[in-house]
């Protein structure tokens, strides 16, 4: 798959992802100061199937039926809190469906 990795995702994650998909920056594509409906339109334009974003109000603001891409929502964006979860973050990627919003809980450690 596809992949962008929206501002607060943390870059280290790709090193788990990279063996099955292609994963891009959305400040390497200049994208770094979109808003998330017009993010959303962009990646989807561009072929992207997931993004991968911190922002847990993306759920709440954007409508994704109909959309061709899937949205996987993590629940920190520090590292360290994230790294522990890694196995559910993969998980939740490989599952990601056109339209679909995925939470992946990372709690406070």
């Amino acid at each position: 798959m596809l992949i962008l990795f929206d501002n607060g995702t943390p870059r280290t994650l790709a090193r788990y992802l990279i063996d099955r998909h292609a994963i891009t920056e959305a400040r390497a594509r200049g994208w770094q100061e979109l808003e998330n409906g017009k993010l959303l339109n962009e990646a989807e334009a561009a072929g992207f199937e997931v993004l991968v974003t911190t922002d847990k109000n993306m759920s709440y603001q954007q409508n994704l039926t109909g959309r061709k891409i899937a949205v996987v929502v993590l629940g920190k964006g520090r590292w360290t809190l994230i790294q522990p979860f890694v196995a559910q973050v993969v998980a939740a990627v490989n599952a990601a469906k056109p339209g679909s919003f995925i939470k992946v809980d990372i709690p406070f450690n």
